[in-house]
């Protein structure tokens, strides 16, 4: 308790987690365990507000390509108010990040061009073509 008080007056605690000793160049042992750091803000610190919230017990997706292009693809979709946004729960149209977001998917769509497998090329045409409408329908409404 008396640590943290006198964190709370410093901005933030940093540690040396080098494999090598900078003056001998020697390696040093590491813990294993890594250590947080504090910033203040406040009455509590970023690292104390993190441990007050409750872990989610819902199984993260597995991250693949397909999984990303879905993500993004759901970013534009709230951004072009065709689903709520989950913080507030109303949906909001923001059109020039929507755009911002079709964009992206269709450098992607570029960039990976030759490397992707059937499915994930059909994926990509697929999601880029219906965004792509709904941006076209969002901006005539506007």
């Amino acid at each position: 308790m008396a640590e943290e008080e006198k964190q709370e007056g410093k901005g933030f605690t940093v540690q040396d987690r080098r494999r090598f000793s900078p003056e001998t160049g020697e390696a040093r042992e590491v813990s294993e365990e890594p250590k947080g750091f504090t910033i203040s803000s406040g009455s509590e610190s970023v690292g104390e507000s993190q441990s007050k919230t409750p872990p989610s017990h819902e199984p993260l997706p597995e991250i693949n390509f397909s999984t990303f292009i879905i993500s993004l693809s759901t970013q534009a979709l709230m951004h072009l108010g065709e689903i709520p946004n989950p913080l507030g729960g109303k949906s909001e149209t923001d059109i020039p990040v929507a755009k911002q977001m079709i964009d992206i998917l269709g450098m992607l769509q570029e960039k990976t061009r030759g490397n992707l497998d059937a499915g994930e090329e059909r994926l990509v045409e697929d999601i880029l073509f219906d965004l792509r409408m709904k941006y076209v329908e969002a901006v005539k409404k506007k």
